[in-house]
Order: C-alpha cells, then sequence, then structure tokens
C-alpha cells in the first residue's frame, strides 16, 4: 500500500431546486480525505482510507462507492453511529459554504486499534480536515503520526471548518503540533487567512520550513499555487477553466501532487529537500490542471490519470 490517507468520509448534500412543499436534495458522497483517496486511486495509485463508518445504509454506500473506485477499505472500522452529512449551498461563482450535522458521527470515533492492523508497506500518510481536531479520530490520528512518521512521508492538510470546530486556537495548536512532524504541507490562502490573518504566505512558508517541513505549499484558488523549500520559491500560473463549482477541488491538488511525487520518486523528505525548481514547477502544474478539471463538473468529481498529462 502506497498511500494512507486517513480522515472523515461523509455525503455533501447539494440544493438542486425548490419543490412545492420544501426542497430537491442531491447527496454525493464526499469528505476531503474520502476525496483524496478517491482521487489517488483514480489516477493510478494504491490507496487506503483510514476511518470510521456507520453500519447504516449511508455508510453501506460510502463502503459501496470505496470498492467501487479501487480503494483499500481494510483500515475501516464499521460503528453504530450516523453518518456525517454536509449541507453545501453554493453562491454565484460557485464557491461553496457549509453546513455539517455529524455530532456523534461514525467518522469522528476511529480508535487506536486501527493501529494493530497498520501496513508495513507505507509509503505515505495523508491527514487533514475536521477530523484532526475532533473527538477519537484526533486522537487516533496523532498516534498514526507519531507511528509513521520515521518511516512514511507525512502529508498534511489543515482543511479548516469552521463551522465544525469554531474554535481556531483549537486548529491552530494542532498545525503547531502538526509542523515538526509534517514533510509535505499544502494549505489554501483561505485557510491561512483564516488561522493566521496578516500573516504572509512567504512568512508562514519560512516559519513551517523552520519547524522541519520539507516542502510548503499555498494554493491561491484561480490564481495557482506557490511552493517553498528551504532554497527556493516557485510559483505556478492560474488554469482558465469554465468554473460549475468549486468543491473538491483543493483535495483534487492534493492526491495530484502526491500522485506527481510517486511518479517521480518524491515520497520521502530527502527527496523534497532537493528538488529543483523545474521539478517543482512541474507538479504545481499537474496539480493545478487537475484541480481545473474539478472544477468544471458538479461535486467532487475527481479526474482519472487518462485526463492529465503522461
Amino acid at each position: 500500500m502506497k498511500f494512507a490517507v486517513c480522515g472523515e468520509a461523509l455525503f455533501d448534500v447539494f440544493e438542486t431546486g425548490r419543490t412545492a412543499t420544501g426542497l430537491s436534495l442531491d447527496a454525493r458522497i464526499g469528505g476531503s480525505p474520502f476525496n483524496v483517496a478517491v482521487g489517488l486511486a483514480r489516477l493510478g495509485q494504491p490507496a487506503a482510507l483510514v476511518t470510521a463508518l456507520s453500519r447504516g445504509f449511508l455508510g453501506e454506500r460510502l463502503a459501496q462507492a470505496l470498492e467501487e473506485e479501487g480503494v483499500d477499505t481494510r483500515l475501516i472500522q464499521r460503528l453504530d453511529a450516523p453518518a456525517t452529512l454536509s449541507l453545501v449551498g453554493l453562491d454565484a461563482n460557485g464557491v461553496p459554504s457549509y453546513a455539517f450535522y455529524g455530532d456523534q458521527g461514525a467518522d469522528r470515533l476511529l480508535d487506536e486499534s486501527v493501529l494493530q492492523a497498520w501496513p508495513q508497506d507505507v509509503a505515505c500518510v495523508h491527514v487533514g480536515s475536521y477530523a484532526t481536531v475532533m473527538g477519537a479520530t484526533a486522537l487516533t490520528q496523532r498516534a498514526i503520526v507519531e507511528k509513521a512518521r520515521g518511516t512514511s512521508l507525512i502529508s498534511y492538510d489543515p482543511n479548516v471548518r469552521l463551522n465544525v470546530q469554531p474554535n481556531r486556537e483549537v486548529w491552530r495548536a494542532h498545525v503547531d503540533w502538526m509542523l515538526p512532524r509534517t514533510h509535505l504541507l499544502k494549505i489554501s490562502d483561505e485557510d491561512l487567512h483564516l488561522l493566521f490573518p496578516g500573516e504572509e504566505p512567504a512568512a508562514f512558508a519560512q516559519r513551517a520550513l523552520q519547524s522541519g517541513v520539507a516542502l510548503v505549499v499555498v494554493t491561491r484558488g484561480a490564481q495557482g499555487a506557490s511552493a517553498w523549500t528551504a532554497q527556493r520559491q516557485v510559483d505556478t500560473a492560474r488554469v482558465v477553466v469554465d468554473v460549475v463549482d468549486t468543491v473538491g477541488a483543493g483535495d483534487t491538488f492534493q492526491a495530484a501532487l502526491l500522485t506527481w511525487l510517486a511518479e517521480h520518486d518524491g515520497l520521502s523528505s530527502s527527496a523534497l529537500n532537493v528538488m529543483t525548481s523545474e521539478r517543482i514547477q512541474r507538479a504545481l502544474s499537474f496539480a493545478t490542471q487537475a484541480a481545473a478539471i474539478t472544477c468544471s463538473r458538479r461535486g467532487a468529481d475527481l479526474p482519472r490519470r487518462g485526463e492529465l498529462p503522461g
């Protein structure tokens, strides 16, 4: 198994119109780590999702989707707890806002027994989003990071959701805990501004690098992305696309960035430390193109490997 992606799996529920007695809703499988795991599998990378799923019909649908996408499910716990629902509203530009219904949800209740079955061949552990700061899952993820960081690349995307955990200090404390344990950090400029108002991306990147991160990537939505190592900074330009919505764009970028690194012998801190500007540019371009494809579709419909350049 090359990738172990840790975190939530849920349903994104979109309003599709008004009816005589209410609203029509369209429920799509999702969750940031779920999307990253599916994105990796679609891009040809062996990936497992590390989470807990409900035993109810919603959990069954999530498990079925993982199986159909080729995501390894051996590290999933099944619980008598509800699945999380995320109601998604879109503004005129297709930018989503979220309302979460997940108190005592299964994806917050992953326990440390998952470590008893932890594979020996995990090249990269990716963590992120609200499961890093909620419930038993947050503690289990910390145990996973501590166990794996000596032998696996640790990838981290905070993917802040203040409507799940509104206390910014909890998020900041977790970022501070993760920085010395993270090799690859990806954060959106929106999340950066939420957590550290007034701190410029370059200043944050330098702080992360000084903490031990090898590669820092800040995504800027339609404006592209920037990356820093101890030796250099690289920027990539925007990709023009007709946007349907941006749901799953950041997850697509993450999966594609990890895929590019996997395809080019980059899944180690030593490899990240010596990346040239040209290699960083190619990696960012690949990830940006992948994210643009997702933005051209409704919901988190991530691309497959054949849709991207070789």
